[in-house]
């Protein structure tokens, strides 16, 4: 595969100014809906090959995200491309200013394997609904969901305009020589890193969608029974393979042990034994393996069993933790959950923020002034109070890291803006205007002009 002459055709497409049309746009959204929902089957069997996931959290967690996101563009388009008019300063009076969004031309999506469909149809769609052409290259990991889009994509939508590029380490390393408008990364921070490093050489603007260790704090003030099942169910999910998953939980001593008996109870009744058909396999051997080697058997309050046939790894608490331990050096990204403890609130927030900056934060709490703390103490991309990962599900905050854990953000109109370039125009009546900038200079004018400005 060419990639140079799809990226070609992508740039000449581009320049015709098709593309800019709102019309277009929404021609082709409305495409992408009949797309994705004549071919759920695809979508849902090619998943499920990569890492046993069932259709009802494909649907909850991926094809619902993709759908939501076409529904908000094609409602909100006109009134996020429209001009908006700002204030206009003194100087430029007499005068008006807009701020004009215009796509930035020809954009490249670097997908993840966890959440295949919702982490690289989502940002294309907010690629092409600010006007842009798109080179979707999905993650290889999940090899069979990105056979699946390359076939729905490329079999329905002209090249020049969109197009799915397959492959692995090779294709993407070609792809990343090009010369884009915007790269759209979603991943590790390693990979992160050569992405950027290689946009760098075209000064190509990034968003980079990354991770980290995303803590949960549980204070004696919380509910219990909430916070266990809300973290249950957040951490578990897609087992663990979750870049917003909680990492860790770090809890107040004094309720320590109660918690952990809660949070097993809750593992129970959730039922993630090896033929629950809602618990998802892991990806891979190498991810599997590493799972394996953070597990300390001798810290394993629950769970701890594995199978290798079948990638299967239970969810498993650890207790006892110290932040010493192999499995606080590195994000997880699997069901294995350390739970850590403190004495002091405030302290505890200090050890966080002595860390990398982490994608998410959870703080798990009845009392108001541990809410404020937990938000003005510690820097993380976003997060929740006394919930865990719902927050990405609303598009009217932005979803993004800072830091390690990302650059740029997305959703909603956030990604509209990612996509988007803000021009600024002045406008200004040919009449009336005094000569106060202009040649000769003088005492006099210097004063009117300390005024003005």
């Amino acid at each position: 595969m060419n990639f140079h002459d799809i990226l070609t055709r992508q740039q000449e497409f581009f320049t015709s100014q098709k593309t800019k049309n709102l019309k277009f746009r929404k021609i082709y959204l409305e495409k992408f809906k009949e797309v994705i929902i004549k071919n759920e089957d695809i979508l849902y069997e090619a998943i499920y090959r990569d890492f046993g996931k069932s259709k009802f959290d494909t649907y909850t967690t991926e094809i619902s995200f993709v759908l939501k996101d076409i529904d908000y563009y094609l409602k909100n388009l006109h009134s996020l491309a429209k001009p908006k008019r700002v204030r206009t300063n003194l100087a430029n009076q007499l005068g008006s200013s807009k701020i004009h969004p215009e796509p930035l031309g020809c954009t490249l999506v670097i997908g993840a394997w966890n959440y295949p469909y919702q982490l690289s149809l989502s940002p294309v769609i907010a690629a092409i609904a600010a006007g842009n052409t798109c080179i979707l290259k999905p993650s290889e990991v999940a090899e069979n969901t990105m056979k699946a889009m390359a076939k729905i994509i490329n079999e329905n939508f002209p090249k020049e305009y969109l197009f799915v590029a397959e492959g692995g380490v090779e294709e993407i390393t070609e792809i990343l020589k090009l010369k884009f408008d915007k790269i759209f990364f979603t991943g590790s921070p390693k990979v992160g890193q050569i992405v950027y490093e290689a946009a760098a050489k075209h000064l190509t603007p990034v968003t980079l969608e990354l991770g980290g260790k995303s803590p949960a704090v549980v204070t004696s003030s919380a509910n219990f029974e909430v916070a266990a099942k809300r973290i249950v169910w957040g951490k578990f999910l897609n087992a663990g393979q979750t870049c917003v998953a909680p990492d860790y939980i770090l809890v107040d001593e004094k309720v320590k042990d109660s918690f952990l008996d809660t949070l097993k109870s809750y593992i129970e009744k959730f039922n993630y034994q090896p033929d629950a058909a809602h618990y998802t396999r892991i990806i891979n051997d190498r991810n599997f393996d590493r799972l394996l080697k953070l597990i300390d058997q001798e810290k394993v309050f629950y769970g701890g069993k594995s199978d290798a046939s079948s990638k299967y790894i239970e969810p498993t608490l650890l207790h006892k933790v110290t932040w010493a331990d192999a499995v606080m050096q590195e994000e997880i990204f699997g069901p294995i959950l350390p739970v850590l403890t403190f004495k002091n609130f405030n302290e505890a927030l200090l050890q966080i923020a002595k860390g990398e900056k982490p994608l998410s934060a959870y703080l798990f709490t009845n009392d108001s002034e541990e809410k404020e703390h937990f938000i003005s103490k510690i820097s993380f991309g976003g997060g929740c109070i006394n919930d865990v990962v719902m927050h990405l599900s609303n598009d009217n905050l932005p979803f993004g890291g800072v830091g390690t854990s990302g650059i740029g953000n997305y959703h909603g109109k956030f990604g509209f803006d990612a996509f988007s370039h803000q021009k600024a125009i002045l406008s200004r009546v040919t009449w009336g205007e005094p000569d106060l900038k202009y040649p000769p200079y003088s005492d006099k004018k210097l004063h009117w002009i300390k005024k003005l400005l």
